[in-house]
């Protein structure tokens, strides 16, 4: 599979490289059962060049990237004021069809009041993408969120992801842009939770995507499936707030990370999970309201622990 993704660019080269490396894995399994040493040192040989040949593939910023992770977040603190260059506001009609739209915008830490943890569903119940949506006392909200930083030509492969296909990206955007394109112009099935944080906790999270953010702009990382992805992100994030939070099955099911976080305390309290699920399934609102500046309200419109829990159900 690494020769396969990281292999020669010629298809014809590359399967003739992956035969032939089969075909030395072949004649060292069988040298290892007749017990030929000596020819089995040629694979542990072949082994050794293959592994030295993956360390010389590394991350870089220096490609032709794909429009919506063209830029790289950049951050500058004056006091409790933070600027945000490279904020992505896109205008999506498809997936295909967007209005590029990349922005500077200041937000004052002392006046973040929420955070919303957003799962997008795109491949069955057990996978979802994992957002964080910081809300303002003015009613703006900031999505942040890890991607793949694939390049102009490449479509997101989940087995790709895990022989160094893509960089990593840490994303902050407009919810019109990042939820709607999602719900509205993706249809993929989107809920939204209210977390429960105090408002210091807030700021420290809000801190550690910028911190990561820098970190990614500084030194280039490749994306990872299974290590480095949407979900550990909040995870090793969180785990500022507490660091005795367990390991769980559902940090790699990420479909499943929402019940992780309310089984640890983390959604709205003295409300059943079902409820909680429920009432967070955003894409009828999402739809209604498209692309009007009421959008972060609509969507939260019934979702427990928001401003906007007006409702009894959905």
């Amino acid at each position: 599979m690494a020769l396969w993704y990281q292999g020669p660019a010629t298809l014809a080269v590359r399967l003739a490289v992956m035969i032939l490396w089969g075909g030395i894995g072949l004649l060292g399994l069988g040298a290892f059962v007749a017990k030929r040493w000596r020819a089995s040192l040629v694979w542990l040989l072949a082994f050794a060049v293959m592994l030295g040949w993956w360390a010389t593939i590394r991350p870089s910023h220096d490609r032709s990237w794909a429009d919506d992770v063209a830029r790289l977040l950049r951050a500058e603190h004056e006091g409790s004021v933070v600027t945000l260059h490279n904020v992505r506001n896109f205008s999506w009609r498809t997936p295909e069809d967007y209005d590029v739209r990349w922005e500077t915008r200041a937000y004052d830490l002392d006046r973040i009041v929420s955070a919303d943890l957003v799962l997008s569903y795109w491949m069955g119940p057990a996978i979802a993408h994992t957002l964080v949506s910081f809300g303002f006392d003015d009613g703006r909200h900031l999505v942040f969120s890890l991607e793949i930083r694939k390049e102009a030509h490449e479509q997101f492969s989940a087995v790709g992801g895990f022989f160094r296909e893509f960089e990593a990206v840490l994303i902050a955007a407009d919810e019109r842009d990042i939820v709607r394109t999602r719900s509205n112009a993706r249809g993929e099935d989107v809920y939204l939770y209210r977390l429960n944080l105090r408002p210091s906790q807030l700021r420290t999270l809000f801190t550690a995507y910028l911190e990561e953010g820098e970190r990614l702009r500084r030194t280039p990382t490749f994306y990872n499936t299974l290590t480095t992805n949407c979900t550990t992100i909040v995870y090793d994030i969180a785990r500022r707030l507490d660091p005795g939070l367990p390991l769980d099955p559902r940090l790699l099911l990420s479909g499943y990370f929402a019940g992780y976080a309310y089984d640890q305390g983390g959604l709205a309290e003295g409300i059943p999970f079902e409820t909680l699920h429920a009432r967070g399934y955003i894409n009828p609102r999402a739809r209604a309201v498209a692309d009007g500046p009421d959008f972060s309200r609509a969507i939260r419109v019934g979702v427990p622990g928001t401003e906007d829990d007006v409702t009894s159900s959905r």
